[in-house]
């Protein structure tokens, strides 16, 4: 390829984008940003720039991240043993202080400064503050048997006006998965359930989990992946067994998100640099995109 039909290359891809950045223009897309994406550096660096780029054309980002790793690191060094019950972790008060401590003062602040880098104006937040995540103790069940998780939290409110403040100005709101009770008690949430709630209070156009998977596939073969799917064939897809496992949990969150207002979720693998940007601005995407029904943005658009 000469230079020239190099550069002409580049223009077609910016062209290509140009329909879902007429569409998206001023609304709101969630990223729940966790798992391999939040340890490669060059990963890191990879999605700070495509949320840097998202804010720059006109569209309100919203981080919600997780910190798994960092948490079980930290327990490792301060000898604190690790229970879970039904694949929970139960968090009892030393290991919601070590939760608290490195989701809110390492990792959100890791995030923040990353983007600050990258040009961003970024505002790290949990739960706590302004009651942005309002919760409940969560009982894994009826039977005690099961086991007390301690202090692991259900959503009951997102007080979501600080969130609609600070993304529909200059700034990036990034949110650690950390609620507040009642009686002003903290309380760890999975990363995942935070963010579908708070793209459904904010009413969000986009809600976006990164994973350690490709997306939805039809078969154990990484090339077989789902480019999109409605409500209706994700039901139809776990009565026959095709979705499974801990993509199930994964494939609800983004239908109640869409049952709550949400306009399309996208289940994509972190794993790829610039994941972001090839799944919002190709007329394929890379992941498993799920609607209510299949609308297209536009007439060229691979769905």
């Amino acid at each position: 390829m000469s230079a020239m039909e190099n550069i002409i290359k580049k223009a077609e891809v910016l062209i290509e984008a140009l329909p879902y950045i007429q569409r998206l223009y001023g609304k709101t897309v969630v990223i729940k940003y966790g798992g391999n994406a939040m340890i490669s550096d060059d990963l890191k660096n990879s999605v700070m720039e495509d949320i840097t780029l998202l804010k720059y054309i006109g569209m309100n980002p919203v981080i919600v991240h997780g910190g798994g790793p960092d948490i079980n690191k930290t327990l490792d060094r301060l000898d604190i043993k690790s229970k879970f019950i039904n694949g929970l972790r139960v968090t009892d008060s030393a290991t919601m202080e070590v939760a608290q401590m490195v989701l809110v003062g390492k990792t959100n602040k890791e995030i923040v400064s990353l983007l600050n880098q990258k040009g961003s104006k970024a505002i790290g937040l949990c739960g706590i503050d302004g009651k942005l995540i309002e919760c409940e103790k969560y009982k894994s069940g009826t039977d005690e048997s099961q086991g007390d998780l301690g202090f692991v939290g259900k959503i009951t409110n997102i007080n979501s006006k600080v969130l609609e403040l600070i993304a529909r100005d200059e700034y990036i709101p990034v949110v650690a998965p950390i609620g507040v009770g009642s009686a002003g008690e903290s309380y760890n949430i999975n990363a995942d359930t935070v963010a579908g709630e708070i793209a459904s209070a904010l009413k969000a156009e986009k809600l976006m989990l990164l994973t350690d998977v490709e997306g939805v596939k039809m078969s154990g073969d990484s090339n077989d992946i789902i480019p999109a799917l409605t409500v209706k064939e994700v039901h139809d897809l776990i009565d026959k067994k095709i979705i499974c496992g801990g993509m199930i949990p994964k494939v609800l969150g983004c239908v109640d998100a869409l049952e709550k207002g949400v306009g399309r979720t996208h289940i994509i693998d972190g794993r790829i640099p610039h994941c972001i940007l090839l799944e919002i601005f190709t007329y394929k995407g890379i992941g498993t995109m799920i609607m209510k029904e299949k609308i297209l943005y536009h007439s060229q658009e691979q769905i």
